[in-house]
């Protein structure tokens, strides 16, 4: 038995020895997995890290957004080369005349009443000149008096050159005689210029309307002292008559709208007792001067009222196309600087204020005209603070349209 189990220890001692396999992975799969976990753990803290300095950086910018200055901005409104203007306007008629007396005396009867509609040449009324009578009759034998006395003396110059042509009487006496007749003459002729004055006077005594129209006033009544227009004492016109078929409507322009007033130009009358309905009129004359003390325009519209539907003396809107010089902007109030230096305001440009210098026109009360200075892109801002420089950087935070300006 001995002898066998040597040959089987020799058998095994002459075979080769067996490898453990699992011994060798063992070491790489453990540097392995400790190279795999590096690299995740490097891995988590690269992003942690990118992540905090991202967040870092993001909460610098909004720390830095939100420490500067929040704005609101607008846009300039443009207006149109051409606007409507409304104005105040007096309506007149056409023609309107006082009538007075160029007599003096007591009124005898009146004949229209206010409202009456007369025709040119219509009696008014009539006038009692007592004082006026009595001297025509006088004045009139003073020319007839005067009228005796030149064929007199007619006769006595014909008679006297008639005896000088026969050497009967001197020259003198004939020089005499013509003198004496030129005077005469003369004396005549004053007193038939003296009676025509009377009878002009007397004439007086018939108040004629001058023109067709209305009568809008009366002044007088039966038995009332009529006093001449040429005296000194106080006068009152015994009528008031106007012609309401064409009117006329004075407007005083403002300065500014000068140039954009031509004659021939349209104008809408609008009336509170008309409510929704227009007049139409047309600009026939202006003053072509501005009056130094209101710097305005006066121009003159007529308009056509042959039923006499407006009433003279109406207070008027009048609606005006005036072309201006060129399109203007508009801004609300709130956002002028009212600097040392002049008038400004802030406009953000590449998040940056600049203080621009603005000329302004006319003032609508919660906006104003900007006729230089701005762009219409500009964005302009509301409410600036009294703090705001030129350079100075700004966040907007509220935009508003060109349109939206109300």
């Amino acid at each position: 038995m001995l002898p066998q189990t040597d040959g089987l220890r020799q058998t095994a001692a002459q075979s080769p020895p067996l490898i453990d396999l699992g011994a060798e992975k063992r070491p790489r799969n453990r540097w392995l997995g400790l190279a795999i976990a590096l690299i995740v753990t490097a891995a988590l803290l690269v992003s942690g890290i990118r992540s905090r300095v991202k967040a870092r950086a993001t909460l610098d910018a909004v720390a830095a957004r939100m420490a500067l200055p929040a704005v609101s901005v607008v846009s300039p409104k443009q207006t149109t080369p051409a606007e409507e203007i409304i104005l105040p306007g007096n309506v007149q008629p056409f023609i309107t005349s006082p009538i007075y007396s160029r007599t003096s005396g007591y009124l005898k009867k009146w004949y229209f009443d206010i409202g009456a509609h007369v025709k040119q040449g219509q009696l008014l009324a009539v006038i009692d000149t007592p004082e006026v009578d009595q001297q025509l009759q006088q004045s009139l034998s003073n020319l007839n008096t005067a009228k005796a006395n030149l064929t007199l003396a007619e006769i006595t110059k014909n008679r006297y050159q008639g005896l000088l042509k026969k050497n009967a009487v001197s020259q003198q006496d004939a020089d005499n005689a013509v003198g004496t007749y030129d005077a005469n003459k003369a004396i005549v002729d004053a007193n038939q210029a003296n009676v025509k004055q009377l009878q002009a006077l007397q004439s007086f005594e018939k108040i004629y309307a001058p023109f067709d129209g209305v009568v809008t006033a009366r002044n007088t009544d039966i038995g009332d002292l009529i006093n001449s227009g040429s005296s000194g004492t106080a006068k009152t016109d015994l009528f008031h008559i106007s012609q309401p078929g064409k009117l006329r409507v004075y407007v005083n322009v403002p300065e500014e709208y000068s140039q954009g007033i031509k004659v021939g130009m349209t104008a809408d009358l609008s009336l509170a007792e008309f409510p929704g309905r227009k007049f139409q009129g047309k600009l026939v004359r202006t003053a072509e001067a501005i009056n130094m003390t209101t710097r305005t325009l006066l121009i003159e519209i007529e308009v056509d009222n042959p039923t006499g539907t407006l009433l003279t003396g109406s207070y008027a809107e009048v609606h005006l196309k005036v072309a201006t010089q060129a399109s203007t902007l508009l801004l609300p109030v709130n956002a002028l600087l009212f600097r040392s230096e002049g008038l400004r305001v802030g406009v953000v440009k590449d998040g940056k204020v600049v203080l621009s210098a603005v000329t302004p026109g006319r003032d609508f009360g919660n906006q104003i005209e900007v006729v230089s200075g701005l762009q219409p892109a500009d964005q302009v801002i509301i409410n600036p603070p009294d703090s705001l420089v030129s350079g100075q950087q700004v966040q907007i935070v509220q935009a508003t349209l060109p349109g939206d300006i109300k």
